[in-house]
């Protein structure tokens, strides 16, 4: 039935990134996406397209009557040769709408549960209609994915539990309550602490002095901040302001922060009452500092261990969602049944108001003139009446013999 529906997809679970991202400029280099699609579609190599990348995802969701081999995907990129596009994964109808499901509801994703691939999925397909590339077919099987994954969603506990280390350790911090007024010590400014950064302000923590070794990256992260500061990791060792929360992530292969360190940066504060995150690998805390003083610590191994836990539950939870999935995936046949039975029958109530106007302008044309105004009236109420039933109960029949 939905034999015609192919994706064609590279993922992080069967291809590197920079491959992906290799594919991606492909497609989208010099701006000339928009272009590139509708120069597949005007070919007729495709007759819909839904085209979505995000940073661990390229997904090309089209359909079409012809063969989906080596030929069929170098057409894509036209006369350029991309390695990635051989390694692309095809999946053809129901296979194809299942996967799309799975990527809907975060079953595909990096990290399971987290709902932002179905907001990435509804504005890929805003765009894709918006470009004319969608058709009736992919509107219904698209429609579907938002219905199926708000049910995974709403009905499962797929996203409880967080499973991202930033997450967990920002978790761990709320739990010691930190003041807006803390003093916060960034230490890194990598895509870690970015995230990190990024719940600091969330939380209205805006006194942040941000520490890395290239001083314009520290500037950079600090500026988000109204408090914001930045030094070097070079002058750290001179730093005279304390902190109350202190944040790590560097790619150091050695300790940042060791005893003496340490007790220079609580500036005669108390180490009872701090809270240290320590997100380097190997740690960027050493390991004699979390013997010797007595504070509050995050550790990497302590979040793994919390992340592998909350996996497992997100696990279970996958079950069910494919018991929902499921149901969804023999919706969505139904719905396309019954568009079928729309398009083919589309032209029946114009046959049978011609056929009624033969029959009063030709056929019957003399006897109905020879009638009184009341009985004419009569008629065309009658005609009326029956031309709207011939219609409807041929409709009702074959919906009928589809849910069936």
């Amino acid at each position: 039935m939905l034999q015609h529906v192919h994706v064609l997809t590279l993922t992080h679970r069967h291809a590197k990134l920079r491959d992906i991202g290799e594919l991606v400029t492909a497609f989208e280099g010099d701006g000339q996406l928009e272009q590139r699609l509708a120069a597949l579609r005007g070919s007729g190599l495709v007759d819909e397209l839904y085209y979505m990348a995000t940073c661990n995802r390229l997904l090309l969701l089209f359909t079409t009557r012809r063969e989906v081999d080596a030929a069929f995907r170098q057409a894509l990129l036209g006369d350029r040769t991309i390695d990635a596009v051989a390694a692309m994964r095809h999946l053809q109808g129901n296979k194809a709408i299942y996967h799309l499901f799975e990527v809907g509801s975060s079953i595909d994703s990096l990290v399971v549960g987290e709902r932002q691939i179905l907001g990435q999925f509804r504005k890929a397909y805003k765009q894709s209609r918006k470009w004319g590339l969608i058709g009736d077919d992919l509107r219904i099987i698209c429609d579907r994915v938002s219905l199926a994954s708000k049910d995974v969603y709403n009905n499962t506990r797929i996203g409880e539990k967080a499973v991202s280390v930033v997450s967990l350790a920002m978790q761990q911090m709320q739990k010691h309550h930190p003041k807006p007024g803390s003093r916060v010590l960034v230490i890194g400014a990598g895509q870690t602490n970015v995230l990190v950064a990024k719940f600091l302000k969330q939380q209205g923590l805006e006194s942040v002095t941000v520490v890395n070794r290239s001083l314009d990256r520290a500037e950079a992260l600090a500026a988000s901040f109204s408090g914001g500061k930045a030094i070097s990791l070079h002058d750290l060792s001179y730093y005279e302001e304390g902190f109350d929360v202190l944040v790590a992530c560097t790619g150091s292969a050695e300790p940042i922060v060791t005893p003496k360190l340490f007790h220079w940066l609580l500036a005669g504060d108390d180490p009872g009452g701090k809270l240290v995150v320590d997100l380097g690998v190997p740690s960027d805390i050493a390991e004699e500092t979390v013997e010797q003083y007595d504070f509050y610590y995050v550790g990497i191994e302590q979040l793994r261990s919390l992340a592998e836990e909350n996996m497992s539950f997100r696990r279970e939870e996958i079950k069910r969602s494919h018991g929902l999935l499921r149901v969804h995936l023999e919706e969505v046949e139904i719905a396309y049944r019954q568009r079928l039975l729309e398009r083919a029958l589309a032209h029946l109530p114009a046959e049978i108001k011609a056929v009624r106007q033969n029959a009063v302008d030709k056929i019957f044309a003399k006897e109905i003139a020879e009638l009184d105004p009341e009985a004419r009236e009569l008629m065309d109420r009658i005609l009326t009446y029956m031309e709207k039933r011939c219609i409807g109960i041929p409709m009702k029949a074959a919906r009928e013999a589809i849910l069936g």
